[in-house]
């Protein structure tokens, strides 16, 4: 009777799970009915939201549209780079601002859009801020596909916009360099850049399709100065004759441009002295002399098809103009218009007479770089032996009576951005100034001089030290001076190492091989 009792009271599991009661089922299908319209409508708020900001955000980008030309490729750039240039007060060179003497002179030139560009409706991604800094806007793509700018400034002696003339140009580069000749110096300016960047026209003159009207280039303007300053009483007292030369580099060979492409030697005298065997100076009296003799030599110089430019200059051009007393030389001003610049990614598709033309273009560059350098830091030793360029204008980098100007030339478009970096990255290591007040990046070459010295100081051993004379040409050949800097510069690295480990330990100074302490 128990038992029946109990299992009256207390039903089976079975019973349990078979009969759940019907009022709990009612109410977790309410619960779970409403749950789920909650979510729904969450759902459906998020989207109308979002079809809203969809909604303003095509409306917004309609309006900028109407403001822009929609037909532009790049008008989301276009509309960045012109809302940040609202927001600085750009204020360019001009013809009444001071000339500031330097040693080594950087500048840069910005050009206008060419008619390929503006066909194209390239945008123009250059800003030149004032007389001393240059901006480039470069375009960025998020992960995201949200479009950018990243605004890098570069600062050098001098920029001038698309509207600065020639003779704006000369007035604030070149021309404080003429005087230098008169004074038995040696002077030298360089154009740089991309191909198709403006360097021949800012050099030789305008063009006209063809034709180069020669009377409006650096090199007419400095003849012109020449023969002013020669016609001076100060001067033409001292009875000085002048002469000019123009010669092409090409592939690491030269060609006189003046005497139908002769080519030419370069050796060196028993004084050490680069001579260019061969080559032609022809006297001059006048401008008008020197301005024939610049179209010749421009009619011969050698130009190719690159991807840039259908005419490119593929070669370095040096038009000096050379000054004598009684025979001797007094003063030289070396004018060079150098070889467009090109990437080796670029020139990979072209024949292998592109591709080697390229590549000695960019070695000559390199070099002239590292020479540009030498001479600014006041450095014992010049890397001129690192191509031909370099060899022929060797006198121009030794001595303190020589003075250098460089033009890096820029393209403003958007297709030539990369370019333009490079153009800007390689003049501000020519001559590094700072920034805004900070510092640019640290020469690499004067660190590695440091490290050098603080593993001379901090180890007290007498090792012997690499001098000039070392340098010098009493040794055999350039490749043992390599060979002996490269063994003492890695002598230093592993002396450097020990004076760290040391100052690491805390000891002053190592016991000796084989010894032991003692208490």
């Amino acid at each position: 009777s128990t038992r029946a009792s109990f299992s009256n009271v207390h039903p089976s599991d079975n019973e349990i799970l078979e009969e759940p009661p019907q009022s709990f089922r009612i109410v977790s299908s309410a619960s779970q009915a409403r749950r789920k319209s909650n979510i729904v409508k969450e759902m459906e708020k998020m989207k109308s939201k979002r079809e809203e900001k969809r909604a303003q955000f095509s409306e917004i980008r309609n309006k900028r549209a109407q403001e822009f030309d929609s037909s532009c490729p790049n008008w989301e750039f276009a509309r960045m780079v012109k809302e940040y240039r609202a927001t600085i007060d750009c204020r360019p060179i001009s013809m009444n601002d001071p000339i500031e003497e330097h040693r080594i002179c950087v500048c840069v030139r910005k050009r206008p859009l060419n008619k390929q560009e503006l066909a194209k409706k390239e945008c123009d991604m250059i800003t030149v801020a004032n007389r001393n800094t240059i901006l480039v806007h470069e375009p960025k793509v998020k992960v995201d596909l949200t479009k950018y700018l990243e605004n890098q400034p570069f600062r050098f002696d001098f920029s001038f916009d698309e509207a600065a003339s020639n003779e704006m140009v000369y007035w604030f580069t070149a021309r404080p360099l003429v005087q230098t000749i008169f004074e038995g110096g040696k002077a030298t300016c360089f154009a740089y850049g991309q191909t198709g960047s403006g360097k021949t026209h800012t050099m030789g003159g305008n063009f006209s399709g063809k034709t180069q009207n020669a009377s409006k280039g650096i090199y007419a303007f400095a003849s012109q100065d020449v023969f002013l300053l020669q016609n001076q009483p100060r001067y033409k007292a001292q009875g000085l004759e002048v002469y000019v030369t123009f010669f092409e580099i090409y592939n690491g060979k030269l060609f006189d441009l003046l005497n139908k492409k002769a080519k030419l030697r370069v050796l060196e005298d028993g004084k050490q002295q680069v001579q260019v065997v061969g080559l032609q100076e022809i006297q001059v009296g006048c401008a008008e002399d020197v301005i024939r003799m610049i179209e010749m030599g421009s009619a011969c110089r050698t130009s190719g098809h690159t991807f840039a430019n259908s005419s490119s200059s593929r070669s370095h051009a040096c038009f000096q103009i050379i000054l004598r007393r009684k025979g001797k030389l007094y003063g030289k001003f070396s004018l060079v218009d150098l070889a467009g610049n090109e990437r080796g990614a670029d020139t990979s598709s072209a024949d292998r007479q592109t591709r080697m033309e390229a590549a000695e273009i960019n070695k000559s560059l390199l070099a002239l770089k590292e020479c540009i350098r030498a001479l600014g830091q006041n450095k014992p030793h010049t890397p001129f032996r690192e191509s031909k360029l370099t060899q022929v204008l060797r006198d121009s980098f030794i001595g303190l009576d020589s003075r250098t100007c460089m033009i890096a030339m820029i393209s403003p478009g958007m297709s030539s951005c990369e370019y333009t970096l490079n153009t800007l990255r390689y003049a501000d290591r020519v001559k590094e100034l700072p920034r805004n007040g900070i510092a640019g990046e640290a020469n690499l070459m004067e660190t590695e001089n440091e490290e050098l010295e603080i593993s001379k100081e901090g180890s007290n051993c007498n090792h012997e030290q690499l001098s000039e004379d070392e340098l010098s040409p009493h040794l055999s050949s350039f490749r043992e001076a390599v060979t002996r800097i490269s063994e003492l510069e890695e002598k230093a690295i592993e002396e450097l190492k020990e004076v760290r480990e040391v100052s690491i330990d805390g000891l002053c100074i190592k016991p000796p091989f084989g010894a032991e302490f003692t208490k």
